[in-house]
């Protein structure tokens, strides 16, 4: 049993050289790329934390605020996960929470428990609809925000009489505690809510961060309204919820990836779906039959021949012209050997009836018929000699 040698690579197959060159630029552009985003992040790096960050210098952080309450001997820590936050609620401490929709329905009922009768100040900023009934019960945030960012105090807090105007227009919220300070109405919804506590405490329920942002703190009364609310303790503790803590994973709370997903989205892919589906079959519809169309002028065969040997040879696969004359020497030869059209390309059946009916060499047939591709043009021509050439002798009587 002979083992046949593996054929060599095609010639119009791209060379590991001609690969590198074809992607040298595509190369050399993505690291000009890299190197221009590594230096803009180390150029713009420094003092440039995030928004709400009381370390950040951008028109959106809250530097200023807290050099302010700092003149006034309050000292700012930042923190960052929920198990700090926990273990800084006191009497003598305010809380301020960034970003309380980051937090977990988990984190959320653990701050909760840790603040309700801390005796300090909780400052939420911005609560959502689902955070805000966690860490504040007995509010609900309604789903349209404010239509004006600069309110009127309109209620009887100190803190907000003495500030006066101020950018808290954003979240609107109602509450059923009749306790409760609801400040700077817009349509007669609160966005800042005060909610008493045992012990001396309270949460302050704010609708928007505009008071605490660097760009914002000198219009109206902004900077009066965040001074009163962060230095009523002599500690302010910054809490920006970090996606690192490892808090945020609850064991008995476990999500997949669809349940992640937002119910828009998951309505909205099964209208592609179906717009997909509708074009498919708009696009497939039969009108009616096929109807035939003559060309304008006929086309002889040789010219289709030698169009397609122009277009072999301008990509140099000379293995792709050699299969297709063998093949179709094959499917001439097989009738006239008495062998099936479907198995003409068997070497294991076409090649003994050529034999016989030939009296050669079966070793020739087979490298003539299913040998390995010419090296160069040349050979190539001189399979198709050789291939005419067998043709001949078969149908010879």
């Amino acid at each position: 049993m002979t083992t046949e040698a593996p054929l060599p690579a095609t010639s119009a197959s791209p060379t590991a050289r001609q690969i590198l060159t074809r992607g040298r630029g595509i190369a050399i552009a993505l690291l000009l790329l890299l190197a221009g985003a590594i230096a803009i992040a180390v150029v713009r790096s420094g003092d440039r934390h995030g928004t709400l960050d009381p370390r950040s210098v951008d028109p959106q952080g809250s530097r200023a605020v807290a050099a302010l309450l700092d003149e006034r001997g309050v000292s700012t820590r930042v923190i960052t996960t929920l198990d700090e936050a926990r273990a800084a609620t006191g009497p003598d401490t305010t809380l301020l929470v960034a970003a309380p929709d980051l937090l977990t329905a988990h984190q959320q009922r653990q701050l909760h428990e840790a603040t309700a009768d801390s005796g300090g100040r909780t400052l939420l900023v911005a609560p959502g609809v689902t955070s805000v009934e966690t860490l504040a019960p007995g509010v609900t945030a309604d789903p349209a925000n404010s239509a004006h960012s600069t309110l009127e105090p309109a209620c009887d807090l100190p803190a907000a009489r003495r500030a006066g105007n101020a950018d808290t227009g954003g979240i609107r919220y109602t509450t059923t505690r009749l306790d409760a300070d609801e400040c700077y109405p817009s349509r007669r919804l609160a966005t800042l809510l005060r909610l008493p506590a045992t012990a001396g405490g309270d949460t302050i329920v704010l609708g928007a961060p505009d008071i605490l942002f660097n760009d914002r703190l000198d219009e109206h009364g902004n900077a009066s309204l965040a001074l009163q609310l962060l230095g009523s303790r002599p500690h302010l503790v910054w809490y920006l919820p970090s996606l690192s803590d490892t808090t945020a994973t609850d064991p008995d709370d476990e999500q997949g990836l669809l349940d992640l997903l937002p119910s828009g989205w998951l309505w909205g892919t099964l209208q592609l779906f179906i717009a997909a589906a509708v074009a498919a079959l708009w696009r497939a519809r039969r009108l009616g039959p096929l109807v035939p169309e003559k060309l304008p002028v006929a086309i002889r065969a040789s010219e289709t021949a030698e169009g397609r040997a122009r277009l072999y040879r301008k990509a140099n696969a000379r293995d792709r012209a050699a299969t297709a004359l063998r093949s179709t020497t094959r499917t001439r030869l097989a009738p006239l050997v008495g062998v099936p059209a479907s198995q003409a390309h068997t070497p294991e059946v076409l090649l003994p009836a050529l034999s016989a009916h030939l009296h050669g060499d079966g070793q020739h047939l087979h490298t003539l018929l299913f040998g390995p591709p010419p090296h160069d043009d040349t050979a190539l021509i001189t399979l198709a000699d050789q291939l005419d050439a067998l043709e001949r002798e078969v149908r010879r009587p």
